[in-house]
């Protein structure tokens, strides 16, 4: 039997204010979005369905969404209807097994992400593509915490990571991770249903693009995971989190992150 979800439809002006909400409903429990001309959808499996908490969670001005239930097999039929290619000009592309390849981009990623978060179409996702590309994965030992659909993973696959670690609480992410995995015939990836970081490992790479709350509870042990020289990667943060994220993260480096922004999104590298 398919699972039945809730989506919710907003209507949204700017892709700023498309951004703003998935940040904050993938905070929630929502792992399921899609764009049309200027309707945000957003699904959630409607056993974890909390209008209280919906409410309570929506920005001033967003308005109230139109709710409705629909089917699993349904809501991947849209998506598939809606979503374009991803591409970084001269770098990279992120694209669906049904689309064409991408001219002029040396490297491209098949992602299906079914319900998973986490096709290079939010800010943060493009930013943290786009961060990868210009940090050394040569033979890496990479940490991807909150995997998603596991493009990231895929990435530093991609880029020569000689081992990937991708986490997630999400059995559904780890499931469509999978698939991806294969599809883009990534051996060197290790997935893993958890949500808790690992106890002994350490990593020349950690990326953690989930979100500010999250980070800053793990902040002391992202640290601790790092090698000496390694390179850390956060985003899932707006620029108004940079403040708190510096505050903390400054007891562990001594230098100040490079920082990018999108959409009034960041991603900050250690």
């Amino acid at each position: 039997m398919d699972k039945i979800y809730i989506e919710l439809a907003f209507s949204v002006q700017d892709p700023t204010q498309a951004d703003l909400l998935v940040g904050l409903l993938s905070g929630v429990g929502y792992d399921g979005f899609r764009e049309e001309e200027d309707t945000l959808y957003a699904c959630i499996n409607k056993d974890s369905f909390d209008h209280t908490l919906l409410m309570q969670t929506l920005p001033e001005g967003a308005g109230v969404p139109a709710i409705l239930e629909i089917r699993e097999e349904n809501w991947n039929a849209l998506w598939e209807s809606s979503f374009d290619p991803v591409v970084i000009p001269g770098r990279l592309s992120v694209r669906a097994e049904f689309h064409e390849p991408v001219a002029d981009v040396p490297r491209e990623i098949i992602i299906t992400p079914k319900m998973s978060f986490g096709t290079g179409h939010h800010a943060t996702t493009s930013l943290m593509l786009e961060a990868m590309l210009d940090v050394p994965f040569h033979q890496a030992n990479v940490l991807d915490f909150g995997t998603g659909t596991g493009v990231l993973a895929i990435l530093a696959s991609q880029l020569g990571a000689g081992s990937v670690t991708a986490i997630d609480n999400d059995p559904w992410s780890i499931e469509n991770a999978r698939e991806n995995v294969e599809v883009n015939d990534c051996a060197s990836i290790e997935l893993t249903l958890s949500d808790q970081l690992p106890a002994h490992e350490t990593y020349d790479v950690i990326l953690a693009n989930i979100n500010r709350n999250v980070i800053l509870a793990n902040a002391e042990r992202l640290s601790d995971l790092l090698k000496t020289n390694g390179r850390l990667l956060l985003s899932g943060l707006l620029v108004q989190d940079r403040f708190d994220i510096e505050s903390v993260f400054s007891r562990q480096f001594k230098q100040a992150p490079f920082c990018r922004e999108k959409n009034g999104w960041i991603v900050l590298v250690y």
